[in-house]
């Protein structure tokens, strides 16, 4: 009937100082990913496909974060981990879903980086509106199908051993290993839809910016090599911090030994990278540095 999250009870003389911690954390990703979302649907200069892509993205993760993110607070603040077996099946689903739009979204990013450098003539009608709003929706629903089916066959697993999950939230690595009976198909499904999900839009991503550096590699001047660099430096850097630690938590093989770095990669791609990005954007990126100050004093 419930399962109970362990979360980080095995440091329990650190409770109070990591929810000050993850709390921080959690308001900053809601106002540092607000404000993005703000200034790229009000500022003029901001009304363009990447902006328009950037401004869902950050929406994205505050919707990702609060899957996790709010639950371990509260586990924290009653020290008290437990979680009905439907909740835990329902942070799961929401979970996956916003995690395959993640990969998807950061792919239809990098494509439209790769048609502005690329094909700057054909831009605008490339990525019209109407192209950039269905990119989006088709980002959103695809993975939702096949990620509700996933987790319909992971809880459908008997769990007659221990309900004790060695997690912050419920994610599909350490419920497998509760499951009883073998679950070899079941472990084979989460391969295949984890390079599904995560290995082919990477390899998206990746062939997009061989011809991004290519064709950037091939422009006469350096400043033009500069300015073409600078607008896709942020967004591969969000795209290493998020795909590397979730390609290294899905796709190596299962062991006890390290619980503890599986968490930590966790952290890395459910908190760390919603933190980082909208600092990532507005470092890098001067026309959000610009927009910024007309709203911050």
């Amino acid at each position: 009937m419930e399962f109970v999250l362990l979360g980080f009870t095995d440091i329990p003389q650190y409770q109070w100082f990591l929810f000050g911690i993850f709390l921080v954390i959690y308001v900053i990703i809601l106002l540092g990913n607000g404000i993005i979302i703000l200034i790229t649907r009000v500022d003029a200069t901001l009304q363009t496909p990447m902006y328009f892509f950037l401004g869902n993205f950050s929406f994205l993760e505050i919707c990702y974060v609060s899957v996790t993110l709010p639950r371990m607070l509260m586990d924290l603040w009653t020290q008290r981990g437990t979680i009905s077996f439907f909740t835990c099946a329902t942070q799961m689903c929401f979970f996956l879903i916003l995690g395959a739009t993640e990969c998807f979204l950061l792919a239809v990013m990098a494509y439209d980086r790769c048609v502005a450098i690329c094909d700057p003539l054909h831009y605008p009608l490339l990525m019209r509106p109407q192209v950039c709003v269905g990119l989006v929706v088709a980002s959103w629903v695809s993975g939702a199908p096949v990620q509700i089916g996933q987790t319909c066959q992971i809880f459908s697993l008997p769990f007659c051993g221990s309900n004790t999950i060695n997690h912050f939230f419920c994610d599909i690595p350490p419920l497998l290993k509760l499951a009883c009976g073998d679950i070899f198909v079941n472990e084979m499904v989460v391969y295949i839809f984890g390079i599904l999900f995560v290995t082919v839009p990477f390899l998206l991503i990746l062939g997009f910016y061989i011809r991004i550096i290519s064709t950037i590699l091939k422009l006469p001047a350096n400043t033009g090599r500069t300015k073409a660099f600078s607008t896709c430096s942020s967004h591969i850097t969000v795209v290493l911090l998020f795909y590397g630690s979730a390609t290294v938590t899905y796709l190596k093989p299962k062991s006890n030994e390290h619980e503890g770095l599986d968490k930590l990669l966790s952290l890395f791609y459910t908190i760390f990278t919603p933190v980082f990005s909208p600092i990532i954007y507005s470092l890098r990126n001067k026309d959000v540095r610009k927009a910024m100050r007309k709203f911050l004093p």
